[in-house]
């Protein structure tokens, strides 16, 4: 699974920090996200999809490989 929230934590504006209020984690969860060493549990990735005002599924992408 990739995921794109570094992109539009950059495109928003947010750094790790301000993301990481927004949705209620730590900093370092946000890090460990980014750079898919971290899977977020469904509440979490709903919470930063709402964020960005995008759907989950356009954030954080299964790929073929993943099933």
């Amino acid at each position: 699974m990739r995921n794109r929230v570094k992109e539009l934590r950059a495109r928003d504006g947010y750094n790790q920090t301000q993301l990481a209020k927004k949705a209620g984690v730590s900093r370092q969860t946000i890090s460990l996200i980014e750079r898919n060493d971290f899977m977020p549990s469904i509440l979490t990735a709903v919470k930063i999809a709402r964020i960005f005002d995008e759907p989950v599924e356009n954030i954080f992408i299964i790929e073929e490989r993943d099933l």
